[in-house]
């Protein structure tokens, strides 16, 4: 279990989602999380948190999680933090066109709560 107390934005509009993987990358992870409900709030949530990684649900009204991600690429601070998309979709053709979009991972929904900080943590390759 990873416990390095990483700062982590957790984007998704879904408000149990955000709850569950908030509590799941504090409780379970030990790292300080945050959350945003929409992809307009996460930017600039994550300008004044400077996370150490960003959760991004893919599928979110009004912007979607790709378009968040080039948001974020424009921002000098945020340029180089990695992202990790947040997908109920889990087809091969999905997950290669999100890792194209410059993710660092994909983590699939339903995720397991109890393992999302090790997720995490294994995707950006952090260390315990």
């Amino acid at each position: 279990m990873s416990t390095s107390n990483r700062r982590v934005v957790v984007i998704d509009d879904d408000p149990s989602i955000r709850e569950v993987a908030t509590l799941a990358l504090s409780m379970a992870g030990g790292h300080e999380s945050y959350s945003a409900a929409d992809g307009f709030e996460g930017v600039e949530l994550a300008r004044q948190v400077r996370p150490d990684a960003i959760l991004l649900d893919v599928m979110m009204p009004t912007v979607d999680g790709p378009t968040v991600l080039s948001r974020l690429r424009q921002v000098e601070d945020l340029r180089r933090t990695p992202v990790v998309f947040l997908t109920a979709k889990v087809g091969a053709q999905d997950i290669s066109r999100l890792d194209g979009l410059g993710a660092a991972a994909v983590i699939t929904k339903p995720f397991d709560p109890l393992t999302l900080a090790d997720q995490l943590a294994t995707a950006l390759g952090w260390e315990e």
